[in-house]
């Protein structure tokens, strides 16, 4: 479960990036957020694992304030959430086996990480992880001989290796071509159904919203605008949305 109390983020320059959100994500759900740019769909997913530091409120992962937490007891609670990044964020040189296995590094000290002295029940995880997304015969191959898609599908594994409970996802799919776009999103919504991961995704094209979430949450200068079942997200209240008519508009396809 996701809690956020009221948060808001004023960046120094006065510009207001979230404005009083107040909402509870469940575990389970499969959200995706949409708004225009600069609505603060980014700041709001981020702000979650405190990539963002906000200005005022709380967010409660599981019982437990992200926002307070220090030390030892953030690392653990930043355990339970993977991230999932537009530009994949691996490390292109390494092969794709020793990039999933980052994804455990919040359970072992900085020395045996750094020595890549991985125990057999880690590795296990990551070509398990491998075969669940699709792409088990790739372990061996540098990350950068990859095509996009099989790189964000890297990204996947790599947080079903970290064992997380949410997955957080900032425009997974936008430099993506629209087959593999609902390729990996396909695998999210079967990680999400098979797994009860929790999905917080960030998302551009209203189709795709509206056919993988199970909730949809709509943010406009910062305010959260709609909250809601899939059923309830008509053309009329993304209009709201986005401020503007969006039949035939170029975000209903991708």
């Amino acid at each position: 479960m996701i809690e956020l109390k009221n948060i808001s983020k004023v960046y120094p320059n006065g510009t207001v990036g979230l404005n009083q959100i107040d909402t509870t994500i469940n575990q389970g759900d499969f959200v995706v957020i949409v708004g225009r740019s600069g609505a603060g769909k980014s700041t709001l997913l981020r702000s979650i694992n405190r990539l963002h530091e906000i200005t005022d409120g709380e967010i409660i992962i599981n019982g437990n304030s992200i926002t307070k937490a220090k030390g030892d007891q953030l690392r653990k609670i930043r355990r339970d959430i993977g991230m999932i990044f537009q530009s994949f964020n691996l490390i292109k040189r390494t092969t794709v086996l020793k990039n999933i296995l980052s994804g455990r590094v919040a359970y072992h000290s900085t020395l045996r990480t750094l020595l890549g002295l991985w125990p057999k029940k880690d590795v296990e995880l990551a070509l398990q992880a491998l075969e669940r997304v699709g792409i088990p015969d790739k372990a061996q191959t540098r990350a950068d001989e990859l095509s996009g898609g099989q790189q964000q599908r890297v990204s996947i594994a790599r947080a079903l290796a970290q064992e997380a409970k949410i997955i957080l996802a900032d425009e997974p799919v936008a430099s993506l071509d629209p087959l593999t776009t609902r390729q990996v999103m396909d695998d999210l919504r079967r990680i999400n159904q098979e797994l009860g991961i929790t999905m917080v995704v960030n998302l551009h094209f209203i189709d795709i919203a509206r056919e993988y979430a199970t909730r949809i949450i709509g943010l406009r200068d910062g305010e959260l605008v709609f909250d809601g079942p899939v059923a309830e997200a008509t053309d009329e209240k993304f209009s709201e949305i986005y401020g503007r008519d969006i039949k035939n508009d170029e975000l209903l396809g991708d």
